[in-house]
């Protein structure tokens, strides 16, 4: 939202008294993607990004809602810097991303990106997928390099083929088997699901090759939702695609955009259709909406949802079956980025929640790489297809409250207890108007572009409200290119 010299005035150009200055950091302007000053401020019971650029003037965007506030969701955090591979910087952050000595975590997440084509054209999209203008798929000897470059960067981590649409290559296959042989234990499909819920042959084909997990695109229960966010009616085939993966034994997370007014009232909805389909639909995972790729307007306050709002949504929406107390915030990346909650699923469909009190995660007694790569074993446990359901007796013990004392044990449990859970998360990406430098710096999420640079996921895809981009290359047309890092 941008405002005159005037209209800047009159909203903060003095502080009032439901006013409060709650940090000072850095961001960008959503017209030119300068590098300028900001400040989150509370305003009453919400907190709102404040900054001015030279040029373009005052900006002032909500980033936070109500309870949990956003105070008290900070917490601790603990640092595990990479080891830089750059000896200098040639421009200052977030112009000269790579693994370097700004950021403060090790990659825990790599994003490939095997294909820019698509078999839709949404509305919304990060990536800004446009099919008359896509790129050759890269071959599998550039894959390769990508993967070897994650070798060397660090120990394997948790590989998400992306697109593009992934699915639209007939060696995807090979991509992941590939990726298994040279050493990586999780490898995830980011997808729409069009070819899974048509082709139940195809999904055979990614599971034998070691998929692991079906991170699939779902964002309702009504074609109303498709309509306006993927531009067609997908949910027969959204639900084909989930049966053909259950029926095969493939993990699948849904992913679920969520825009506010279209499907923010359908997150209740969509955590009882998991549990229908526990313990193979793995988790849930919810995005607000974030303003990058290709997008329909410049977004005003009302257009978007923020964390806090989903966690209380949950609540509301699934009538007690979770609560706000169950969700925390993250271990690894910065706590304003995300949240999470893992329950226990019972055989009468309730949940019990487990491990709600992450202090002892937190205070550790053992190095923050060991939390890290538990972390990230953790998870690809979590989002991959059980192996084995653990023993009622231990179900017992933690839905009668056992606590792990170290976070040594809290990992054991959790790897005991993954095949009959279900997790609850949620992610908020950064756009140019809310980015905030001092998150990038924290985030364990990469993509590996064609120069084989790993940029942090929301500084590769952050979008001026023109269509400019840092990482992407583009066509003149406003948010309708075909792009990649």
């Amino acid at each position: 939202m941008t405002f005159s010299a005037s209209e800047r005035d009159l909203n903060i150009g003095v502080m009032d008294t439901n006013e409060q200055i709650l940090n000072q950091t850095e961001s960008v302007c959503p017209e030119c993607l300068r590098r300028i000053p900001a400040q989150n401020v509370r305003r009453g019971d919400n907190v709102c990004m404040v900054k001015t650029c030279p040029e373009h003037g005052f900006f002032s965007t909500v980033i936070w809602r109500g309870e949990p506030s956003y105070e008290s969701w900070g917490g601790s955090q603990f640092f595990n810097r990479p080891e830089s591979r750059k000896t200098g910087r040639d421009s200052a952050c977030p112009f000269d991303c790579d693994i370097c000595s700004d950021h403060n975590l090790q990659p825990c997440a790599a994003l490939l990106e095997v294909s820019s084509r698509c078999n839709l054209k949404c509305p919304v999209c990060f990536a800004a997928t446009d099919n008359g203008n896509a790129f050759e798929d890269p071959p599998l000897s550039a894959i390769e390099g990508w993967y070897r470059t994650l070798l060397d960067l660090a120990s394997p981590v948790n590989i998400q083929l992306s697109g593009g649409e992934p699915t639209l290559r007939d060696d995807l296959p090979e991509i992941i088997a590939l990726g298994r042989r040279l050493g990586f234990d999780y490898i995830q499909v980011n997808t729409n699901g069009l070819r899974l819920g048509q082709d139940p042959g195809y999904v055979q084909k990614l599971k034998s090759a070691g998929l692991n997990c079906v991170f699939l695109q779902f964002d309702g229960l009504e074609d109303r939702v498709y309509e306006h966010l993927r531009g067609t009616s997908l949910l027969r085939l959204k639900k084909a695609a989930v049966k053909n993966c259950v029926e095969l034994g493939l993990g699948v997370t849904l992913a679920v955009t969520l825009v506010p007014g279209i499907n923010t009232g359908s997150i209740g909805d969509l955590i009882r259709f998991a549990l229908k389909y526990s313990p193979f639909i793995r988790a849930v995972h919810f995005q607000p909406i974030s303003y990058i790729g290709r997008y329909p307007k410049a977004p005003l306050d009302e257009d978007r949802v923020t964390i806090p709002e989903v966690i209380r949504a949950l609540e509301e929406q699934t009538g007690g079956l979770v609560q706000v107390k169950n969700f925390i915030p993250p271990g690894l990346e910065n706590p304003h980025c995300s949240f999470h909650g893992n329950f226990i699923v019972r055989p009468d469909g309730s949940l019990n929640p487990w491990i709600s009190d992450w202090d002892s995660f937190r205070r550790g007694g053992i190095t923050p790489r060991e939390k890290l790569n538990h972390a990230k074993n953790f998870l690809a446990k979590q989002w991959s297809a059980p192996h084995s359901v653990p023993s009622e007796d231990l179900l017992s013990q933690v839905a009668e409250g056992l606590h792990p004392q170290t976070a040594s044990d809290i990992f054991e449990l959790l790897s005991q207890l993954c095949g009959h859970t279900l997790s609850i998360s949620g992610m908020a990406f950064q756009d140019s108007w809310n980015l905030d430098l001092n998150r990038l710096r924290d985030c364990h999420i990469g993509i590996v572009n064609s120069n084989h640079r790993l940029i942090p996921f929301c500084a590769c895809n952050i979008t001026s409200r023109t269509g400019k981009t840092l990482y992407r290359t583009q066509d003149s047309s406003h948010h309708d290119t075909d792009t990649r890092c």
